[in-house]
């Protein structure tokens, strides 16, 4: 086999999957927000708020922003090359803009690797926990968009 090293982080030599090594990384406060949108059909966005963004299966928000904290805290349980994280923050806020639900997630922990895939996870669970909580209303409902907007700390800053 060649000794060509691989210009992915989590292949190693042999060419095998691989967890990066971040012994050797600084501890430093690393932050990531992550935004999932959810749309809505014209209707179920006016029901909900008619409803005080309630449904059958309870508070539909609330119940998102739990599930979102939760996933974002079991991310390494989910995605197979992720560091488990002592999270020290994890907020989410939710907030329906027309007929669109805009989800946004905030990581923050002081460690050796960053928490963008944890603010991904903790957006896009919450997204899917809205889409669960309301698709008695309609199964016309679209998670539409999950990206990385803000991370600092470690090597690069976006955002």
């Amino acid at each position: 086999m060649s000794s060509v090293t691989s210009p992915f982080s989590h292949i190693d030599e042999q060419r095998q999957p691989t967890m990066v090594d971040v012994g050797a990384k600084a501890v430093t406060r690393r932050t990531a927000t992550a935004q999932a949108r959810v749309r809505f059909p014209a209707e179920v966005a006016a029901a909900l708020r008619e409803q005080g963004f309630n449904t059958s299966k309870g508070p539909v928000f609330q119940t998102a922003i739990i599930a979102g904290v939760m996933a974002a805290k079991r991310t390494h349980e989910l995605i197979p090359f992720c560091h488990p994280l002592g999270i020290e923050n994890c907020k989410i806020a939710i907030e329906l803009v027309g007929e669109e639900a805009i989800i946004d997630c905030t990581v923050s922990v002081h460690h050796k690797t960053g928490v963008e895939m944890e603010a991904l996870t903790g957006a896009s669970v919450a997204a899917l926990t809205i889409y669960d909580m309301c698709k008695a209303l309609s199964h016309d409902i679209v998670i539409a968009e999950t990206r990385l907007v803000h991370k600092r700390g470690g090597k690069s800053d976006i955002g």
